[in-house]
């Protein structure tokens, strides 16, 4: 029997690690803007995730009891600056429910093919954008390829990329133009000659048969890429119960599991302008989701975006055929220093990120007495302690990037 003698040059240690507190942002690219998150850390375990918020805060809605409704229009595009329409459309709705107005089925059918292709555009971003956030480039690329046309078009539209002010009360500042030259992304994407005219709804169907195909090289680079589904599925869980009870909506709501969508299940004056199209809300779970994915992680809420665009694809083409069989005009007036009435009304909308809320108060005075603004990111922005808790430092940029948050509509 042999002896084992210890080695005297063998010092063992109670290995133990502190807790520590890193900052993680204002100025971080996986923040998506100027979001501070404060993470307490045991090691590479996050315990606790604490969003700081207000760096962006410039008094948005103070100036809106200071202007008259069609004067705060430009504000509103530096709400969520990548969706700029879909903000000029809430808040036009909003003072057209509070003076009871109705706008012509013109303007009703402009305003769904300008909504749409700005939910495609923030979608878009929020594909390209998060691509980049787990590390890869080349989708990023794309996604700015397409979108850069996307912009194209609304400046022919309205002189502006993206702080538009073309949605306003009453309708649109004026109507769409019916010649254009082809954007010059447009032309070299499809084969046309540059500088060719052509009618900007078949600009506008010319961008749609390229995109289409698009949607499966981006399913291939990201959607079924192993390695993004080894950063996304399983993680960030977010349960359907949880996801109500901390008000979140839009896609982070429907990547839960919860079937409802404003543009369905929101007040008249919204869900008119979506009477009579053929669409799908697209809820998880997904029959072509990963054996790893789980209901509610980062990979649903994903998915959710990427099948909207296809939706939101469906809702353009529709548009044009109402807009063009319309007749009459695409604005109804409403004069600068028209006087509100005293009453109050507050009303939502289905914008990319969520349901984008406003509340305006009348005074019988021209400026409102009151506006107020409710983010759809702010509420899934509160959801980041829970589903951060217990998972590696390396996946924080993962799990607020499913989010999709803008900071520019949460500080306003």
């Amino acid at each position: 029997m042999s002896l084992q003698i210890e080695d005297p040059r063998v010092i063992e240690f109670d290995v133990q690690t502190d807790e520590m507190l890193v900052n993680m942002g204002p100025q971080h690219p996986s923040t998506h803007g100027v979001l501070r998150l404060l993470l307490r850390t045991d090691g590479e375990i996050v315990h606790e995730c604490t969003p700081h918020i207000g760096y962006l805060h410039r008094c948005a809605e103070k100036i809106g009891e200071n202007l008259s409704p069609p004067q705060y229009i430009p504000y509103t595009d530096r709400m969520d600056y990548l969706a700029a329409m879909n903000m000029n459309l809430g808040f036009a709705l909003t003072v057209e429910k509070l003076i009871g107005m109705e706008v012509p089925e013109k303007s009703v059918h402009l305003r769904v093919l300008i909504a749409e292709l700005g939910r495609i555009a923030s979608h878009l971003v929020g594909m390209g954008a998060y691509g980049l956030d787990l590390g890869t480039f080349s989708p990023f690329l794309y996604a700015f390829r397409e979108r850069e046309i996307i912009l194209d078009l609304f400046e022919e539209v309205c002189g502006a990329r993206l702080t538009c002010s073309y949605l306003t009360v009453g309708g649109a500042t004026h109507d769409l133009p019916e010649e254009i030259d082809i954007p010059e992304g447009l032309a070299s994407l499809t084969g046309r000659s540059p500088n060719e005219k052509v009618g900007f709804l078949e600009a506008i169907e010319l961008f749609l048969k390229w995109l289409e195909p698009r949607i499966k090289e981006y399913h291939t680079l990201l959607t079924r890429n192993a390695i993004f589904i080894k950063r996304t599925a399983g993680l960030g869980i977010l349960t359907p119960e949880m996801a109500v009870s901390y008000g979140c909506t839009g896609p982070v709501l429907r990547g839960s599991g919860v079937d409802y969508d404003l543009r369905r299940d929101g007040e008249p004056i919204y869900t008119r302008m979506y009477e009579g199209y053929d669409y799908e809300i697209i809820t998880a779970p997904f029959k072509e989701a990963p054996r790893e994915a789980v209901l509610g992680d980062n990979w649903c809420r994903f998915y959710v975006r990427m099948m909207e665009v296809v939706q939101s694809i469906r809702l353009v083409r529709q548009s044009m055929v109402k807009y063009k069989a319309a007749t009459g005009s695409i604005r109804e007036a409403f004069k600068m220093n028209a006087k509100l009435p005293k009453d109050e009304v507050y009303l939502e909308t289905e914008c990319p990120r969520g349901q984008m809320g406003f509340y305006v108060v009348g005074n019988g005075e021209g400026n409102p007495l009151r506006v107020r603004a409710k983010s759809s990111c702010f509420c899934n922005l509160s959801i980041t302690d829970q589903i951060c808790q217990g998972v590696p430092l390396a996946d924080i940029p993962a799990i607020v990037g499913s989010l999709d948050i803008v900071m520019g509509e949460i500080d306003r």
